[in-house]
């Protein structure tokens, strides 16, 4: 869904949505005028299922199993690392790299 915030009558600055108690307001952050607003966006908390969460490898878990290719580990400086690639954010953008160190176990990531 898309959302199209309203410009400032006065500057033309995108307004961004603001609350005074329990008034609704737009405001405009460059001129500061403000306006009532019914059209304000719910404030509401988005739950993920579990199909859709991130996995990310754990410990004890079977990663040893999974490629070595040299990466330098920020935590130790030891020059081999295990990796995998998730697609964590939208289809059209690259994919994350995860990096487990091979000796001290740290993870870190790389987005392509």
């Amino acid at each position: 869904m898309r959302v199209l915030l309203p410009l400032c009558p006065k500057c033309g600055t995108m307004m961004v949505a603001k609350r005074d108690g329990e008034r609704k307001l737009w405001a405009c952050k460059r001129c500061g005028y403000l306006e009532e607003s019914v059209r304000l966006v719910k404030d509401e908390q988005i739950a993920h299922s579990q199909k859709e969460k991130v996995a990310v490898i754990e410990e004890g878990s079977s990663y040893r199993a999974m490629p070595k290719i040299t990466a330098s580990c920020p935590e130790c400086g030891h020059n081999e690392a295990y990796y995998w690639m998730v697609q964590t954010r939208r289809g059209d953008e690259g994919m994350t790299r995860f990096y487990r160190c091979a000796r001290c176990g740290r993870t870190w990531r790389e987005y392509h």
